[in-house]
């Protein structure tokens, strides 16, 4: 029988969300063609600061309003940042 977690101690959500958002918004940033320097400096926080929230290995979350920011500078409405990219093979399609 499936056990029932709570939506509080589902660390493995947490982190596959957390993944999603970093995965985003990396790729858009490089989709707009954004140094990490530059969107750093706009932001009013460090490179590595930045670096950390693109990271998808670290452990840090990233608030609301700095995702909110990031979705104006980069002009990507915030709900894009929760989605989850197919991965395509090679020689297939989907």
């Amino acid at each position: 029988m499936n056990q029932h977690i709570p939506f509080t101690e589902d660390t493995e959500f947490k982190e596959n969300v957390k993944a999603i958002i970093c995965q985003n918004i990396k790729k858009y940033r490089k989709e707009k063609g954004i140094r990490l320097m530059d969107l750093a400096e706009q932001l009013d926080v460090s490179v590595n600061h930045l670096k950390r929230i693109e990271a998808k290995n670290d452990r840090n979350n990233i608030s609301l309003i700095t995702l909110y920011k990031i979705s104006i500078l980069l002009d990507v409405r915030i709900d894009k940042f929760f989605e989850k990219e197919e991965i395509k093979e090679e020689g297939t399609s989907i």
